[in-house]
């Protein structure tokens, strides 16, 4: 969650977080990435898929509201063996020569959502499900070693 709205963008990231990848990038709207004369626009429609990040004893919750796309759009990835992402695009409408459109609001595009995972997180066994328009990507936690404690009995 933001402590701090961001003046850049309208996105919002938390400063104070080391694992959020959410950063304000000065050379955003130039060039999609990864795209060679893609306007950003095309990539960073979509860049407002919501995500909520819990951690439970167990594991590290990730639940993205991605309305109106099906689990075969969405990708989720491990890179680097501790960056979790998320990504994905949505089609926009075909236009017909006879519509005559009065709004566009919903968004379309591609997305990309990045987050550095902490060092107790079991990668290898990370599971998700879509249901609804929600994601829900389970990352399961190295259980914490607790110290071992030996009595010993005093003599005397």
């Amino acid at each position: 969650m933001s402590l701090i709205p961001s003046f850049f963008g309208g996105r919002r990231t938390n400063v104070f977080d080391p694992f959020s990848l959410d950063v304000w990038d000065p050379f955003e709207g130039f060039l999609a990435p990864g795209l060679t004369n893609a306007p950003a626009k095309d990539v960073a429609a979509f860049t407002n898929a919501k995500v909520d990040w819990r951690e439970t004893p167990e594991a590290h919750v990730f639940m993205a509201d991605l309305p109106g796309l099906k689990k075969e759009e969405v990708k989720v990835e491990v890179e680097d063996g501790n960056i979790l992402q998320i990504s994905g695009e949505r089609s926009s409408e075909n236009e017909e020569k006879s519509d005559k459109w009065h709004r566009v609001e919903r968004s379309s595009g591609k997305f990309i959502r990045r987050f550095r995972l902490p060092e107790n997180a079991k990668v290898e066994e990370v599971k998700a499900s879509m249901e609804n328009g929600v994601l829900s990507v389970t990352v399961p936690k190295v259980p914490e070693r607790k110290p071992e404690v030996k009595s010993i009995d005093i003599s005397g």
